[in-house]
């Protein structure tokens, strides 16, 4: 019960992030390198405003410094003319500086005895005890965000985003500023990337400036695995299907880590199989049915 509960909580913190990668990956059709920066820029920014007594305004400004990573790497992008891969990773490599600046050249930071959004939560609310705090705000950011993000995709703006991801060349002839909406989309991302860390740092009770290392494998494990389980249907559901990704995701390396066949140090590892083992499976699928195809065309030959 324990592994499931702990599961339950990280998928949903971690979902944020899945949300991020959902909608540079598949919504605008850009793989992007910056989330391992921003992430840890997230992280950085709520800790060291936890410490300084705020652990709320963390939160915000994570979200806001995260999203501003991500504005970098589009004008990256859009302006000065370079591969988004390379964008994204030139972003995080100079994020690296930038995180150890915001946590005062300290490469970890303690939270312990510090306010926090789960301790005043169980403060406030006793009855729901350690495990239930973290869960419940878990699912409040996840939930809001995923409203907030299905509500955002259905305006103008939004439907001009995934427009751009599925035929960038009829939006520029539409006359829509292309440029302008993947900065916007990337800083959207990367929002929800920053968010993440800030919830995470928070609840894990510390920030480490390598905290976001494999974070992008991470997230694209969500997505695939959710897309796997609730398939490819729409942009709301592909959304929902990151958040259900995530859970799953969090509890397959639980049980991984859990066996001692895997110790704790084989994580990364077990993380990138997972993902090529999810990458594979669509590959699989339409190779067995076309071997149907070619055993039907043979008998009825």
């Amino acid at each position: 019960m324990t592994l499931v509960i702990g599961s339950l909580q990280l998928g949903m913190i971690y979902g944020l992030l899945a949300l991020g990668v959902y909608i540079t990956f598949r919504i605008l059709n850009i793989p992007d390198l910056t989330v391992d920066g921003s992430f840890t820029l997230g992280l950085a920014v709520s800790a060291s405003f936890t410490v300084a007594g705020h652990p709320y305004l963390g939160i915000v400004l994570a979200l806001l410094a995260g999203a501003l990573a991500g504005c970098i790497t589009g004008l990256l992008q859009t302006k000065v003319g370079i591969h988004p891969i390379l964008a994204g990773i030139l972003t995080m490599s100079g994020l690296y500086s930038v995180n150890l600046f915001v946590m005062g050249a300290k490469s970890n930071l303690s939270l312990i005895g510090k306010n926090t959004l789960f301790s005043d939560l169980l403060t406030a609310l006793p009855a729901l005890g350690k495990d239930g705090s973290q869960l419940a705000v878990g699912c409040v950011f996840a939930f809001v965000c995923v409203a907030v993000c299905i509500w955002f995709f259905k305006t103008q703006l939004g439907l001009s985003i995934r427009a751009t991801g599925n035929n960038e060349d009829m939006v520029r002839a539409s006359s829509i500023n292309v440029d302008a909406v993947k900065i916007i989309t990337l800083a959207i991302a990367n929002g929800c990337v920053g968010l993440s860390g800030a919830v995470i740092a928070q609840y894990q009770g510390f920030a480490d400036v390598s905290s976001g290392t494999g974070m992008v494998v991470v997230g694209l494990a969500s997505v695939i695995i959710g897309e796997a389980i609730v398939g490819k249907r729409s942009v709301s559901v592909g959304l929902i299907s990151a958040i259900a990704g995530s859970l799953v995701y969090r509890l397959i390396i639980a049980l991984a880590l859990k066996t001692s066949f895997f110790p704790s140090y084989m994580l990364k590892l077990v993380s990138a199989v997972i993902v090529v083992i999810a990458l594979a499976i669509p590959t699989v699928k339409r190779t067995m049915q076309l071997r149907k195809i070619r055993k039907g065309g043979r008998r009825n030959a």
